[in-house]
């Protein structure tokens, strides 16, 4: 019983890992922006469970309360919550502006593209050619 009672810790455990996995494993982009975000995910539980006081309230003084729960840690959330959406944004819009270029958005064939082009030929600075 003692995995059930640390089950929040335990599921920050898995969705960390999968994230983390989707992240270095997969190659194409959207599933990457996908890991990323379940990755921020568990950071999110994991700081959510562990701002949690068992027995805590609201930080609101009165006298019939003696033990409160810190409201920082939520607030820090709301705030990487934010953060994590705009990010999730500007993946998912270089990702549509890479598919408009490449015509994929997978890694190793955007990779392909890339290298298959022929190098632009500049001009020497130091030859003295105008």
């Amino acid at each position: 019983m003692d995995i059930l009672t640390h089950i929040n810790y335990w599921a920050a455990i898995a969705l960390a890992a999968i994230g983390l996995y989707a992240v270095v494993a997969r190659h194409n982009l959207i599933k990457k922006l996908i890991g990323l975000s379940l990755f921020q995910t568990a950071v999110f539980l994991l700081f959510i469970t562990v701002g949690k006081v068992t027995g805590g309230t609201a930080p609101i003084l009165d006298a019939a309360y003696e033990l409160y729960s810190n409201p920082l840690p939520h607030v820090l959330i709301l705030t990487a919550i934010v953060v994590s959406v705009s990010t999730l944004a500007v993946g998912l819009a270089l990702a549509i502006s890479i598919k408009r270029k490449y015509g994929t958005v997978e890694e190793d064939e955007i990779n392909a593209a890339d290298n298959s082009l022929e190098p632009d030929t500049e001009p020497n600075i130091g030859s003295g050619e105008a």
